[in-house]
């Protein structure tokens, strides 16, 4: 059974400090021919300091993401044009609260806290999908997020599922079920607008136009500039690469976008007829790496405001601290009886 730093924090230790012995070759030996015949590695098993480490960064990169990716949403809202919609916007931010959770549980498997995995984020050390810096200025691109974000995410996060990290691997099944009914609604909501009136259909165009490039930035650098990628793959964690899952996308998106009557912002978009693939232009990769070295247009914002919110939840915190105190000194007085 898995366990997290809080509850078992001896064991946790023990167990960081016994992943560090990678010098033991039949140790290594069995984790490659584990890893190599598709077995999955748990919490207890003896694993490479650098997988352990690997997996700490993706999973909890993968977990900040889902907890910045609430902002950009949730300022939509109060401001949703239905009861209907409000209803879906709800239930879509509190699914991605819900990830995170299962994502920071993941990870806390490893050894790692949760408290320190967001500090890193606070203070700018950890990563999280540059997505997220990019505003929602008209409720299309509350639309297109759920389009395209998460459509973006599904393709990725299906081949997760085959991650060689057990707890990851379980916990993306049931996010990929979750993601798989926001990228509907998304879609859902975008043909509203695609089929509504003129000015309806040009806000649904122009919030394609902001966030189709974003979207193919979030399966990360082309493979030659990816330094973890091939080790990742080696290890399982990784099951393609970002280049293969970007193609992949853009296959799945452009026929929807046909059937939405949307025009794809990229001039050099056309169908290869040898390859059965969509070609496609060239990123503009400064931009992508403005973004995710922290000088994105709401990068500043998002930080500031998940640092208030944890700021400002600090009482909840202690409160649930000091609870669970008096109900394990409960037990205890009642234990000695």
């Amino acid at each position: 059974m898995a366990y997290t730093i809080a509850e078992k924090p001896e064991e946790a230790r023990a167990f960081a400090a016994e992943t560090a012995k990678d010098e033991d070759p039949a140790k290594r030996t069995a984790f490659d021919e584990k890893v190599a015949a598709e077995g999955k590695i748990e919490p207890r098993d003896w694993m490479p300091e650098k997988y352990r480490k690997t997996l700490v960064r993706q999973i909890s990169q993968h977990a900040h993401s889902e907890y910045v990716g609430m902002l950009p949403e949730g300022n939509w809202v109060t401001r949703a044009p239905s009861l209907r919609r409000k209803a879906i916007l709800l239930s879509k931010i509190q699914d991605e609260a819900g990830h995170s959770l299962y994502l920071y549980s993941a990870a806390e498997t490893l050894g790692v806290s949760r408290d320190a995995m967001l500090e890193a984020l606070h203070d700018g050390r950890a990563k999280y999908s540059s997505i997220f810096n990019y505003p929602t200025l008209t409720w299309a691109d509350v639309a297109a997020i759920g389009w395209l974000v998460d459509g973006a995410a599904i393709v990725n996060q299906v081949s997760l599922q085959r991650c060689s990290y057990g707890p990851y691997s379980r916990a993306m099944v049931r996010i990929c079920k979750e993601e798989s009914f926001h990228q509907r609604q998304g879609y859902e909501a975008m043909m509203a607008l695609a089929q509504g009136t003129p000015e309806q259909k040009k806000m649904a165009q122009e919030a394609l136009n902001r966030w189709w490039w974003p979207s193919l930035m979030m399966f990360g650098p082309s493979d030659k500039d990816s330094p973890n990628s091939e080790q990742s793959m080696a290890w399982r964690i990784k099951r393609d690469s970002n280049d293969d899952l970007r193609q992949r996308f853009v296959d799945m998106t452009i026929p929807q976008a046909d059937y939405l009557g949307l025009t794809v912002p990229d001039p050099e978009l056309k169908l290869n007829a040898e390859t059965g693939h969509y070609d496609f232009g060239e990123i503009d990769w400064d931009e992508f790496w403005q973004v995710v070295n922290g000088n994105g247009i709401c990068n500043r914002e998002r930080l500031q405001n998940r640092r208030d919110a944890w700021d400002k939840g600090a009482w909840v915190r202690e409160a649930a601290m000091a609870h669970a105190d008096k109900k394990a000194a409960r037990k205890l007085a009642a234990a000695a009886e």
